[in-house]
């Protein structure tokens, strides 16, 4: 099967299936499992946004032009808190308004500890499973993405933001009692919500006290003791016997891979 990479499509099961577009087209990977694979680059990257042919991948599969361009590319997505929409900024105030100003969740998960992150809610539960958590919690509903954002950067001064991702694909994770550690720490940042909610309105950030913790498994043989990973500008040609699949990386005997970073790249899969 020949086509361009996308983030593989996930639906949440026990474990997790994984498919992985090719194109128009999507490979099941669950029965992959066991066997040996192969992905050779051709060479070519296509732009995931406009489709057009570029030498090199901005942000996770843009070409340059669009990369500078689009609002889905701007430092606010990954910095919510900086968001610059009222300010009259913003690249495209119609997509701001359709992607950023709905509701979003603040929630906590275990990836390869605690972490703090945000989403919005037709992302619940991708979000989760393509960072890797085994167990994830969410904590409030806010109005918007600029208010998730805050919200985000209140609670990560007690708690990271960020996923070891070399201690997820380990698996180097211990179960935690995430409602115990969200009562903790709104309890902690009391003052800071208070704050928020007094600048936004009170019904800016919603506290979801009867929320339940998930948990998810992923379709793993063999987890790596030590991570080697791979990339397709390196090396054209990636194989090994699959063992595994946990948030966007395939875990082969030979290394490990991240999908999502090669979004964009022309690839041939073989099994």
């Amino acid at each position: 099967m020949l086509g361009s990479l996308d983030k593989m499509t996930t639906e949440l099961g026990n474990p997790v299936t994984y498919r992985l577009p090719l194109g128009e087209q999507l490979l099941e990977l669950n029965p992959l499992i066991g066997q040996k694979i192969s992905l050779h680059y051709s060479g070519q990257i296509f732009c995931t946004h406009c489709q057009k042919k570029t030498s090199k991948s901005f942000n996770q599969g843009y070409c340059y032009p669009c990369f500078i361009k689009l609002a889905q590319c701007d430092m606010c997505i990954m910095k919510p808190e900086t968001c610059h929409y009222d300010a009259g900024t913003c690249r495209e105030p119609s997509w701001g308004e359709q992607f950023c100003y709905q509701p979003h969740y603040v929630y906590l998960a275990n990836s390869s500890g605690i972490k703090v992150g945000i989403t919005r809610q037709t992302q619940i539960p991708t979000r989760w499973i393509d960072q890797g958590a085994v167990q994830a919690l969410p904590i409030f509903k806010v109005k918007s993405r600029h208010i998730s954002g805050l919200v985000e950067v209140a609670i990560a001064e007690h708690v990271s933001d960020k996923t070891s991702w070399q201690q997820m694909l380990k698996n180097n994770v211990q179960p935690l009692d995430l409602t115990t550690i969200r009562d903790d720490l709104i309890n902690k940042c009391q003052q800071r919500l208070a704050t928020i909610s007094q600048q936004f309105g009170a019904d800016a950030i919603e506290a979801l006290p009867s929320a339940e913790s998930i948990n998810i498994h992923y379709p793993v043989l063999q987890y790596p003791t030590k991570v080697k990973s791979f990339n397709f500008d390196k090396d054209s040609t990636v194989s090994g016997v699959l063992q595994g699949i946990k948030g966007q990386y395939l875990l082969l005997d030979t290394g490990v891979i991240n999908i999502r970073k090669f979004t964009g790249y022309e690839v041939e899969v073989s099994y």
